[in-house]
């Protein structure tokens, strides 16, 4: 059966709600599982969409937001939706005792941009809140939210990290994502809680993404430095739908997963395309390295199949999102950063 997409998305709303549609596959998944979901640090650019995808995969299932909620209206956005949700600082441990023992945790709280300069918040988001949790939820099914950045620089050539490769990537950022990664491990072991963490590589939402980024770059005639000239990216829609299949994947002890799109996609290629559909030159400048922050994500597609967006139709609707001057988070990726200093 040819997939359905539609032509453009005419405003947020509608972007919301393709991109929390879950598919068979998911609700078949999530009918397999017993218990409530819940995702911790649903406050983030992907949380809401993945709660509103496990609501309306599993409507009779309670799920359940946690966060500080500092952004105005995303509780209320949250419990129209179905979603109950609960106010909790994650680095307070009373807090994050009293939350209800869920069967089922997406974790996704982290810290990344600001990290420069406040390493040391970055280090407790990272590494003690998920200390916290993973005691608090011993024995839940656990998905934590990691990143390729814990991966060093890969050789273009060779078709990405894996996930049984060496981590030793540059930046306390990154190497704060290993913490975090070897705190659920440990507690995986220790405590019985099967779990799975997964390794994402740059979510597409028309607001914010590698493609929302170069491509503004590209309409503003700016210069577009190619010398990151390679990344994975997957619609965001397409990593929620793993994220919360991986629910049946988790394993004691804690196994990564790598979760982006199937391509090795070039800057300058992607910038080039751009230009086309915007009908303007496009001012490129530097030279593609030789290394850079790539995944193998063959695993992934062995259990969930290839991501059911195509790297096109996500160049097209960014295009036509950007061309009719649509929202954005107003917030860089910094994937062209090598130094992994954010």
């Amino acid at each position: 059966m040819t997939q359905r997409y539609p032509e453009y998305f005419a405003s947020e709303e509608e972007l919301d709600d393709f991109m929390s549609t879950p598919d068979q596959g998911l609700i078949d998944d999530l009918a397999s599982l017993d218990g409530d979901i819940m995702i911790v640090g649903v406050a983030g650019k992907m949380g809401p969409t993945v709660a509103r995808m496990a609501k309306r995969a599993a409507p009779d299932r309670r799920v359940i937001g946690v966060a500080r909620f500092s952004e105005p209206g995303l509780r209320d956005y949250l419990e129209a939706h179905g979603i109950e949700t609960i106010t909790a600082d994650l680095l307070n441990r009373e807090q994050v005792a009293a939350l209800p023992r869920a069967r089922n945790v997406i974790f996704m709280a982290g810290r990344k941009f600001g990290s420069n300069g406040s390493e040391e918040l970055t280090w407790a988001m990272n590494s003690h809140v998920p200390a916290l949790v993973a005691e608090h939820f011993a024995g839940s099914r656990i998905v934590a939210y990691s990143t390729i950045c814990v991966y060093p620089f890969t050789p273009v050539a060779h078709g990405g990290s894996r996930e049984e490769d060496p981590v030793s990537p540059p930046g306390e950022y990154a190497m704060s994502c290993i913490a975090r990664e070897r705190i659920f491990q440990h507690f995986s072991k220790t405590l019985d809680t099967p779990s799975l963490l997964l390794r994402l590589s740059y979510a597409i939402d028309m607001r914010y993404g590698v493609l929302h980024d170069l491509a503004s770059k590209v309409l503003a005639g700016e210069e577009i430095d190619v010398t990151m000239g390679h990344v994975n990216v997957i619609w965001q829609g397409d990593a929620c739908l793993q994220s919360l299949r991986s629910l049946c994947h988790t394993t004691v002890p804690a196994q990564p997963l790598n979760v982006s799109g199937p391509e090795t996609v070039s800057i300058r290629w992607m910038a080039e395309e751009f230009a086309k559909r915007f009908g303007c030159e496009v001012k490129i400048v530097g030279q593609e390295a030789p290394t850079a922050w790539l995944a193998n994500t063959s695993r992934a597609a062995s259990l969930f199949g290839y991501p059911n967006v195509p790297l096109a139709r996500l160049i097209d609707w960014q295009a036509d999102w950007l061309k009719r001057g649509l929202g954005s988070l107003g917030k860089a990726t910094h994937f062209e950063v090598r130094s992994g200093t954010y």
